[in-house]
């Protein structure tokens, strides 16, 4: 498994330990260990967060499709707390199966198996935002939807990143970076870096895990699972 968040990987790491079936075999903090550790080891499912900045093999959708090609023989589930829809959408076209961190601890039990499986599952929180219309999100604020790849920048920088730090995360050259935010900005009628910052809390692109004062259920001491 991996997450950049120390009590999760624990938390979950408990949750399975009463699991006969599944057996935790490596735990990785970000991509620069995570990539060694499925090079050394085989494994049958990998559990990764989303969004696990700083890593020297990135996260997000570059880190996912970069699994799928190197290590084809290992089924992913993807646990996030994305609330975007459309990130979540392109998320599925590099894993079946996707858990929120706010949904209950069994349901990334029970997506681990249909991993295991190769079958699907999406649990309720997911399913729950994928409900919403493509693009009604920022077409409801008479916003033009973003491409994936835009998506991906702004994520990338609402997280903090530089223009720089993105392109060498996802071997861009700086001018496609720049001009792939200037896009989306200009697409979402937004002059300021401020108010993107704003628009990525607004829209999900940043994790409510980013935000003060909220937790997620696997947040919790293990104890409370």
């Amino acid at each position: 498994m991996a997450d950049d968040h120390p009590a999760i990987l624990l938390g979950v790491k408990h949750e399975f330990a009463t699991d006969r079936a599944v057996r935790v075999d490596g735990l990785a903090r970000d991509s620069t260990e995570l990539i060694p550790l499925l090079d050394r080891t085989d494994f049958d499912v990998l559990v990764c967060d989303y969004a696990m900045p700083g890593g020297e093999y990135g996260d997000g959708l570059p880190l996912l499709s970069l699994i799928r090609q190197r290590y084809p023989n290992v089924r992913v589930v993807a646990l996030t707390m994305m609330e975007n829809p459309a990130i979540l959408r392109a998320l599925m076209t590099e894993v079946r199966c996707i858990v929120s961190k706010s949904d209950l601890m069994t349901h990334l039990s029970l997506a681990v198996h249909a991993a295991f499986a190769q079958r699907q599952y999406l649990a309720p929180a997911v399913e729950t935002i994928l409900r919403t219309p493509p693009a009604h999100q920022q077409r409801q604020h008479g916003r033009a939807p973003l491409t994936h790849r835009e998506l991906e920048v702004v994520r990338l920088f609402v997280s903090g990143m530089t223009v720089n730090e993105i392109a060498s995360q996802l071997n861009r050259s700086k001018k496609t970076i720049s001009t792939q935010k200037n896009t989306a900005m200009r697409k979402l009628n937004i002059d300021r870096d401020a108010d993107l910052v704003h628009y990525g809390i607004e829209t999900g692109l940043i994790s409510s895990a980013m935000r003060p004062g909220q937790t997620s259920p696997m947040d919790k001491p293990a104890g409370d699972f």
